[in-house]
């Protein structure tokens, strides 16, 4: 079995990675560029970290019989895979409880204003001085969009800190916990001293966050993105910073990845940022449950299995 995952890690991830597949399988781990090729051509399995899994890429890859990707597979051509007979499978769930924590932290780190206070003490300024802001999570209201494994996560959690909750959803029920109120997009957006997404990006949800999304919630609420980059119009969200049409924003994922170093998102005192480790609770490369996943589902397809969480259905 060659299984081939094309992304950029440093050494010890590359030898975590591949020292955690089984012994008898050749996994190779290449960034993307020239070299893929000629490892693309007989792999039976690729995990696209960074790169499109388009026609001209498959065109290449004859011995090709499953993609597997993280929660994420905007960058997979789903319909290409299965004209030519290829399983296509996500991690769905495997990083909820990595990703909704992050969330949280990133909560709390806005209304306790946790990056200023680190600046002002390690700057040894007068703490006679200290004038900031800082707001609790207390009868708050989390507005969440998409409520899959991650946005459920989020919603107990917040439940725990005595937070309203409210979630908008296409075709979901509201959980029988009674936690959760379902709405409306409008009314969500209206309400909620936060915003948070967490829905897949699709040609539906490009861009769903925009200038006029951005208008329609609270000038004192944040906005929260641990989803995907495309799902926001940054050059919109950037206006809505700046004209105080939100308060903030806490992102972890951007349109452009990596982060541009001359992004204005790095300038504004309102916003805090990551760069895209949300799912990554066991350090920035390595995530034990996400790769003890893909080797299960590996072994379904090598027994002639559908694979679990597939995400199309092969004559």
């Amino acid at each position: 079995m060659k299984v081939l995952i094309v992304g950029h890690f440093n050494e010890t991830a590359q030898s975590k990675i591949t020292g955690y597949f089984p012994q008898d399988w050749n996994v190779i781990i290449v960034p993307p560029g020239q070299d893929m090729l000629q490892h693309i051509e007989d792999c039976q399995v690729l995990i696209p970290e960074h790169i499109q899994v388009d026609p001209s890429l498959l065109a290449s890859a004859k011995k090709l019989k499953l993609v597997q990707t993280g929660a994420g597979y905007d960058n997979v051509d789903i319909p290409a895979c299965t004209q030519l007979g290829i399983w296509v499978a996500n991690a769905a769930g495997v990083n909820a409880q990595a990703v909704a924590e992050h969330v949280m932290a990133l909560m709390l780190a806005y209304y306790k204003n946790i990056p200023f206070l680190d600046h002002f003490m390690k700057n040894r300024m007068d703490e006679h001085h200290l004038e900031y802001a800082g707001s609790e999570l207390e009868g708050k209201t989390m507005g969440i969009i998409g409520l899959g494994a991650i946005g459920k996560k989020v919603a107990a959690f917040c439940s725990a800190f005595d937070m309203n909750v409210l979630a908008y959803a296409r075709n979901t029920e509201a959980p029988s916990d009674g936690i959760v109120k379902m709405t409306d997009f409008d009314t969500l957006l209206s309400t909620s001293d936060i915003v948070s997404v967490h829905v897949p990006l699709t040609e539906q949800t490009k861009h769903l966050m925009n200038q006029e999304v951005f208008k329609k919630m609270k000038d004192t609420a944040i906005f929260i993105n641990t989803a995907r980059g495309g799902i926001v119009n940054e050059r919109d969200l950037l206006d809505a910073l700046k004209n105080g049409d939100i308060s903030g924003a806490c992102l972890d994922v951007y349109e452009s990845e990596p982060l541009p170093i001359d992004s204005e998102l790095r300038t504004l005192d309102n916003v805090i940022l990551t760069p895209h480790t949300a799912g990554m609770p066991d350090g920035r490369k390595f995530h034990q449950k996400r790769y003890d996943f893909f080797i299960k589902n590996i072994k379904r397809v090598q027994n002639g299995e559908e694979p679990e969480s597939r995400l199309n259905q092969l004559i």
